[in-house]
């Protein structure tokens, strides 16, 4: 009886073994990297970074590009609206030479 509790109470201890292996701290060192931010972790977290920051610079470029399609060009200068009124004859020199003088 006593050689069957020694087995039973050796395999009980024994199943309780990877457990204990398990709460061990594992050393990561593969490929010479110690830890995550080793050389390798730095460049990757910058390249991490850099890409985010490509994206959301494409987002915001792609956005403003869609908004802009169905827009008008813009309204004629004031400059030009003044041109084109002394074109048509609708005003004569000099009050196209004084409204001149006023919008420079």
């Amino acid at each position: 009886m006593r050689s069957i509790a020694i087995h039973v109470g050796a395999m009980l201890g024994g199943m309780g073994m990877p457990i204990v292996a398990w709460a061990q701290q594992r050393q990561y060192d593969y490929w010479g990297m110690h830890d995550m931010w080793g050389a390798w972790g730095i460049g990757m977290m910058f390249m991490m970074i850099v890409f985010w920051g490509l994206v959301i610079v494409a987002l915001v470029l792609g956005i403003r590009w869609l908004i802009t399609q169905g827009k008008e060009p813009r309204a004629d200068s004031s400059l030009e609206i003044l041109k084109r009124r002394y074109a048509r004859g609708e005003i004569d020199k000099e009050e196209f030479e004084a409204m001149k003088r006023d919008l420079m």
